[in-house]
């Protein structure tokens, strides 16, 4: 696979390929083409050893259709007992394997958004540790960093205290990439709040709220509009006295609508290179879309990846 994502994503492929040995990372609904070559990319690159969950039969023509076949794999075949539950089954089986010490990464395969997370979030057989929460990276051409965005497809419309969660997650993926006291544009309508605005007044609020006891180690704005989030020049034309315009690394969203929106706006309009992770679980989670390119789906393998690289100075 060509890497064109190379150069703007080094800072997780690095970390990803120094890992002391190649993560473990279990496919849930691994009859998925893109995400299968993604999975044997990574393997290629010396940082996965794929564990495939799913029927074995549609795994297995996949692999001859891809010409994988030949490759490093373990299966572990899930019969499917009812075609309306057939995709909570193997969460079940991937869980089953991590919970028993033999995954590092869980990925999201051939499994729909539901039945991914429901299982995820089971008190008995899931692996959440607390607010579970979608980070995404994403290049856009007119900013010169990755920008981090959350949370674009789990937490609906997050709470006050559930965004404080949120802000928590981004800075702790951050900070395995490498990203340290990142600098979080809590996103508003408008720089100024307003009572007809509930977006400015919780921005307002969490604000002051991290002034009084910071919520995580980061720089945290707010209300602030996306322009002078990503533009020096819209602060200096609006008078928008912020040494942080055009430099933030990440977005608070204040809601998924926002955050999905954002983030097909920039990929479908933009040229943008994204890929995402989910945070507040055990071991990291890569959750690519069943439609993502696979450059994007081995772009969050990488991220989920660095989340297990440990710096030795």
């Amino acid at each position: 696979m060509d890497h064109i994502y190379e150069k703007e994503f080094d800072f997780v492929i690095s970390r990803a390929k120094a890992l002391d040995r190649p993560a473990r990372m279990v496919v849930a609904g691994a009859d998925c083409e893109n995400i299968v070559k993604a999975v044997f990319e990574a393997e290629a690159q010396g940082f996965a050893r794929p564990i495939l969950v799913g029927n074995e039969d549609r795994i297995v023509a996949v692999l001859k259709k891809l010409g994988l076949y030949e490759r490093n794999y373990v299966i572990s075949h899930v019969p499917d007992y009812e075609i309306n539950t057939i995709y909570h089954v193997y969460m079940e089986r991937a869980l089953k394997i991590i919970n028993d010490g033999l995954a590092d990464i869980l990925v999201r395969g051939n499994t729909s958004t539901r039945n991914f997370l429901m299982p995820l979030l089971d008190k008995k057989i899931g692996i959440a540790t607390g607010l579970v929460s979608e980070v995404a990276l994403i290049k856009v051409p007119y900013y010169d960093k990755v920008l981090a965005l959350s949370d674009t497809s789990v937490c609906i419309n997050p709470s006050e205290g559930q965004r404080k969660k949120i802000v928590k997650n981004i800075c702790y993926v951050l900070d395995h990439l490498g990203v340290k006291r990142p600098k979080i544009g809590v996103l508003a309508l408008v720089e100024k709040p307003s009572f007809h605005m509930r977006d400015t007044v919780e921005a307002q609020n969490i604000i002051r709220s991290h002034k009084m006891e910071p919520i995580a180690d980061c720089e945290l704005v707010g209300p602030i509009p996306w322009d002078l989030i990503v533009s020096k020049e819209a602060a200096r034309l609006k008078g928008f006295d912020c040494p942080y315009s055009g430099e933030f690394d990440a977005v608070l969203m204040p809601n998924v609508m926002a955050g999905n929106t954002v983030m097909k706006v920039l990929g479908m309009s933009a040229t943008s290179n994204a890929c995402a992770v989910l945070a507040g679980t055990r071991i990291p989670v890569a959750i690519s879309s069943r439609s993502s390119s696979v450059e994007e789906a081995y772009l969050s393998l990488c991220v989920a990846a660095a989340m297990l690289y440990e710096d030795k100075k």
